[in-house]
């Protein structure tokens, strides 16, 4: 199965939620009434007020609205300018780095194991550091991450500083002049305010030590959690200056429309999607392969 039909599989429950109830409105005829159920409908597919209303406004400056199928295809390419343009992660020149950012239950770690996994079939060499070391788990789980995806581990005990270990890790790449050293963080709950200081030290030491250099500060967001993830984002992006989002679990939630919230107020592209539990189920985000899986061409 190619990564595209993986991709209409993982957002069934949003076509049949959200998909399904924007058909129905696209049957009516139009008028006040088509655009309240239609902005009614986008707010229930969590794709928020702010970007519901973006999105009626340019529906309305639309004249080939029609029918249904003209409808269906005016959304389409409403959605695809929403989305942007496609997002590579910038990685070159080498050594590059990546900081995989979230809260704990976001599936940063698992990100991180296909990241590597990806990468490592582009061609590129990988390290992991266990940046998150509040959780012996989560050691343990990147480790093992690691020797699935052929990608060294630096690793220090439990409760160690976690600055030092991205520390270690960065003198470990450009020693063994490796590609790309994607660090693991703390599942910081974006609410304490130490457990932010003490990301913003991380990425004072990458930029110290990588002056100049490619990095990435990519923010793992459960699909799940809906409008909750821009109040993260938001955050997290004020601390360190996101780069770019991940969005994960895509295959287990009905708010796949949240996606199109994410990328309107946020302004931050999505990088990455990950629909399932496989090493292959990482990709690049494409825009348009994304909507033609939520509203596909009947």
């Amino acid at each position: 199965m190619s990564f595209f039909d993986r991709l209409k599989v993982g957002l069934a429950r949003t076509r049949g939620s959200f998909t399904a109830r924007v058909e129905q409105v696209f049957r009516q005829p139009p008028g006040p009434e088509f655009y309240e159920e239609l902005e009614a409908a986008l707010v229930q597919g969590d794709v928020g007020l702010p970007t519901s209303a973006l999105i009626i406004e340019r529906f309305r400056a639309r004249r080939d609205t029609h029918d249904p199928g003209q409808r269906r295809e005016a959304l389409r390419q409403i959605v695809v300018e929403l989305l942007g343009a496609p997002a590579p992660l910038q990685l070159d020149p080498p050594p590059a780095a990546v900081l995989v950012l979230g809260v704990n239950g976001a599936g940063k770690t698992t990100t991180i194991g296909k990241l590597a996994h990806h990468l490592r079939a582009q061609g590129r060499s990988v390290m992991l550091a266990a940046g998150d070391t509040f959780r012996a788990a989560a050691i343990d789980q990147l480790v093992i991450w690691g020797e699935r995806a052929g990608a060294a581990v630096v690793r220090h005990a439990p409760g160690a500083d976690p600055a030092a270990v991205v520390y270690d890790a960065l003198a470990a790449v450009r020693a063994r002049r490796l590609d790309v050293l994607i660090a693991d963080t703390a599942g910081r709950l974006h609410t304490k305010v130490n457990l932010m200081e003490e990301l913003k030290k991380i990425n004072r030491v990458v930029a110290r030590e990588l002056p100049g250099g490619p990095v990435e500060r990519l923010l793992v967001v459960d699909a799940g959690t809906g409008q909750n993830a821009i109040q993260q984002a938001r955050l997290f992006h004020e601390a360190v200056g996101v780069t770019g989002l991940v969005l994960a679990k895509l295959d287990g939630t009905a708010k796949g429309g949240a996606v199109l919230a994410i990328a309107h107020e946020l302004a931050l592209p999505v990088k990455l999607i990950g629909i399932g539990e496989a090493p292959d189920d990482l990709q690049p985000f494409d825009p348009q392969q994304f909507t033609d899986a939520l509203l596909p061409v009947v």
